[in-house]
């Protein structure tokens, strides 16, 4: 059984319209920066669009049909699909690990990667620090000496970046991401430009979070893709480590394929086409979000299609 979804739209103060644009979404408002595309967090869970359990929600289906997630033996759905719309930078942030998020905040940490769609000309990201200890990172923290602290790297569409947590991370303005993440939404900020929200009000910081959970010692934690060729269609695994393996699958024409895992998180990033599932047709486009479940077997897209596909280890 297929699981279509309805995606949630989330307002951020570097938001815009472009998930309108590209997407065609039906947006709330020109502040829109994130589009929650496979999520079942309790800050915005899916609605499912099809089936028997239209119209409720993934979170629940979680809960009442582990069968269909392989018995996935944990509490929560892992993981959570994003597409983002940096119209403006995002905050200098940085994202605890399990260990710290469980005792800290009662949730996961929040490990992630993002796959870049779109960026404009000079477009970059702030991706780690320039510091060798602890302390200095304290000291540069500390003194607000911001500018020296972060490193940053011009991106362009088709980039990829592993932003495990504790790594010090930002989107810059002009850039549409696809980010797979742990189920989280603990996020410290370290630096947010002395902005204010509508209300005139600057965003909290959390800076003692932050130098508690800052990884100095993982200075380049990006990942090499392996790209291959199955059935004549290209496949690219971008990262595979204990919390998800992502990939992209572009597709030109007719594909045969098996899930590689239980249950798998599905996001059409371009084109157009059908899928089949145990023979039945459903039409696939941009924007589209589903999850093949344990209970669909026989697999046949068709068309012009790129795929970011997810699924997580069972721990």
């Amino acid at each position: 059984m297929v699981l279509f979804l309805k995606p949630v739209f989330q307002e951020r103060i570097w938001g815009g319209t472009a998930l309108r644009d590209e997407f065609n979404y039906q947006i709330p408002n020109d502040l829109t920066g994130e589009c929650w595309g496979i999520s079942a967090h309790s800050n915005g869970p899916n609605e499912i669009e099809n089936g028997k359990y239209k119209g409720i929600t993934l979170d629940q289906v979680w809960e009442k049909d582990k069968a269909l997630f392989g018995n996935d033996p944990r509490d929560k759905f892992p993981l959570l699909t994003k597409i983002l719309d940096a119209n403006d930078k995002l905050s200098v942030q940085v994202h605890p690990n399990d260990e710290y998020a469980l005792e800290h905040e009662n949730e996961y940490g929040k490990t992630e990667c993002w796959y870049i769609i779109d960026a404009n000309k000079d477009a970059e990201i702030i991706y780690g620090v320039n510091t060798q200890s602890k302390q200095e990172l304290n000291e540069f923290i500390d003194n607000k000496e911001f500018d020296k602290l972060f490193k940053t790297v011009k991106v362009k569409p088709g980039d990829f970046y592993y932003v495990p947590a504790g790594t010090v991370h930002a989107i810059g303005s002009g850039i549409m991401i696809l980010e797979t993440q742990q189920s989280s939404d603990t996020t410290y900020r370290i630096y947010d430009y002395d902005r204010k929200d509508k209300d005139g009000n600057t965003r909290d910081l959390h800076l003692e979070q932050s130098k508690d959970v800052i990884d100095v010692s993982n200075q380049n934690p990006n990942t090499n893709p392996i790209v291959e060729c199955r059935s004549g269609q290209k496949f690219t695994q971008l990262v595979s480590n204990e919390f998800f393996t992502v990939e992209k699958w572009d597709i030109q024409g007719v594909l045969e394929y098996e899930k590689p895992h239980d249950y798998c998180l599905l996001t059409i990033i371009e084109g157009n086409g059908k899928i089949n599932i145990d023979g039945e047709d459903f039409e696939i486009e941009k924007g589209k979000h589903f999850i093949l479940t344990t209970e669909d077997n026989e697999i046949n897209f068709k068309g012009e299609l790129s795929i970011i596909v997810s699924y997580s280890s069972t721990k």
